[in-house]
């Protein structure tokens, strides 16, 4: 019978030994094809083959987080596997003994058990990938995981600017003493004795890896919008940080991204899920109103056959559109989130034209990349006393993670077909409000059919419908000729 030994390396890979012909096998086993490969410069150059090898067949290295693979890749073929007695996690933690910490927290409200369980997983396990959806609550579990290790310096890593000041402030609102907190942005001094330091992953990934040995804890909130290299290179760095924790509200459905995030953080829990929130009030009562609009049989003619970006260019220049978009947008009630792709080519002339239109106690707001970080955070925070404001954002700022309890209505303006991105904006307006019953997204897309062409953004209109068919979410489909 062939035989696979794993022993430990460090807290980022072990060492499977076995026979030189069982490792290629392991090694095919986990590689994988980058989506999208074909189309990237290093691959038609024939620099790279466009493929994700996760098993080094050079050191004879994989990531631990993949322990739970390999077990599987071995059963499956009926090969006797040996684990090493230190890579089996022994946790003698009883419930009472969670129970009596969270206690000892003296938080502002009481946990829901889905949070209590998904820390009680992460601590027991000392490491996972905790996919838990927006506005579930992931920065409470972030919180109480981070002050049971009281003992180790935590590294928290988010992908946004925005994103630090949000968890720093989520974690002051728990009882956090703000001045043991230490948060690094461009500009901000990398160096702290602060117990928890808060970070873009773009502010310390070239940092070198001495810097990483003061933690003992790293978190990452939001993994999936991480750059697979550098979040690579920062876990790798933290060879000796034995606590690992990924937190993200979706998966993009590749096995190559899930294998990657579970190889550096652990396997993959599933918290909760967003049909069940909403079942148990915790989120908004939401549906989608799919607007599909009809472009004339001249434009349809004229845009058959034309390149994405071609199509993309034709509709957020499109006057009738924008005048639609805007006039739409004005007559919605309530806090309303407006999400656009460019800012040059579709978002200010958005702006201009609903806040020209808007009255003068309408407050209207423009966010993007170019726009302060602290400067977001004012917004946000504004428009959560608001009851009629309307927030022009790119994707980029406002799609992911910015929490805004009191939005009515979504708006998308530019077609998307991420998984990630749509269930992220979803995700802004399933919080609840004091003064919010149910939260609606505006789905616009546009039908430029000819008889013998579907247009590339009615064909991610048609991957947005199987996510919201997925999620469960009610949606309606309403043709509208402009």
């Amino acid at each position: 019978m062939s035989k696979i030994i794993l022993e430990p390396i460090d807290e980022a890979f072990i060492r499977f030994n076995c026979e030189a012909w069982l490792a290629q096998e392991l090694s095919d086993h986990f590689t994988f094809m980058v989506p999208g490969a074909q189309f990237m410069p290093a691959v038609r150059n024939k620099i790279w083959d466009g493929k994700i090898r996760l098993a080094n067949l050079m050191t004879k290295s994989i990531y631990k987080g993949l322990i739970p693979y390999i077990v599987k890749f071995a059963q499956d073929r009926d090969y006797e596997l040996e684990i090493h007695k230190d890579l089996h996690v022994i946790s003698d933690e009883t419930d009472e003994d969670f129970d009596k910490f969270i206690a000892s927290l003296k938080l502002p409200f009481n946990p829901r058990q889905y949070q209590v369980d998904a820390f009680m997983h992460a601590v027991r396990n000392h490491r996972g990938m905790m996919l838990s959806p927006t506005a579930s609550g992931k920065s409470l579990i972030i919180y109480m995981v981070s002050r049971w290790f009281k003992e180790q310096r935590k590294l928290i890593i988010v992908p946004t600017t925005s994103l630090v000041y949000q968890m720093q402030s989520d974690f002051v609102g728990y009882g956090h003493e703000e001045k043991d907190i230490h948060i690094i942005m461009s500009g901000k001094e990398k160096l702290s004795n602060a117990p928890v330091v808060i970070t873009t992953w773009q502010s310390i990934y070239k940092l070198p890896k001495s810097w990483f040995e003061q933690f003992g804890v790293v978190i990452g909130d939001e993994a999936h919008l991480f750059k697979a290299k550098s979040l690579a290179s920062i876990m790798e760095k933290l060879n000796g940080c034995k606590y690992r924790f990924g937190f993200t509200g979706t998966l993009d459905g590749t096995q190559t991204h899930k294998l990657v995030l579970e190889g550096l953080f652990g396997a993959v829990k599933k918290v909760t899920t967003t049909a069940k929130l909403i079942e148990d009030n915790h989120l908004s009562k939401f549906k989608i109103k799919c607007l599909v609009l009809k472009h004339s049989a001249a434009e349809k003619k004229l845009m058959a056959r034309k390149t994405y970006q071609e199509e993309m260019d034709y509709l957020v220049r499109h006057d009738g559109r924008n005048k639609f978009i805007s006039k739409l947008t004005l007559s919605l009630e309530g806090n309303t989130l407006v999400l656009f792709q460019y800012v040059d080519k579709h978002g200010k002339d958005l702006y201009k034209q609903i806040k020209d239109k808007a009255h003068d106690k309408r407050h209207v707001f423009f966010v993007h990349g170019g726009v302060d970080a602290e400067d977001r955070e004012t917004i946000r925070k504004i428009v959560e006393t608001e009851k009629d404001a309307i927030i022009i954002a790119s994707y980029g700022t406002f799609s992911t993670g910015v929490n805004i309890r009191n939005l009515h209505n979504i708006v998308f303006s530019s077609p998307t077909k991420s998984m990630i991105r749509t269930l992220q904006s979803i995700g802004r307006g399933l919080r609840l409000g004091d003064d919010k019953e149910e939260a609606v997204l505006y789905d616009i897309s546009d039908d430029l059919r000819t008889k013998t062409w579907t247009n590339h953004t009615m064909n991610h209109f048609a991957e947005r419908i199987k996510i919201y068919t997925d999620e469960q979410f009610q949606y309606k489909i309403y043709p509208i000729e402009i």
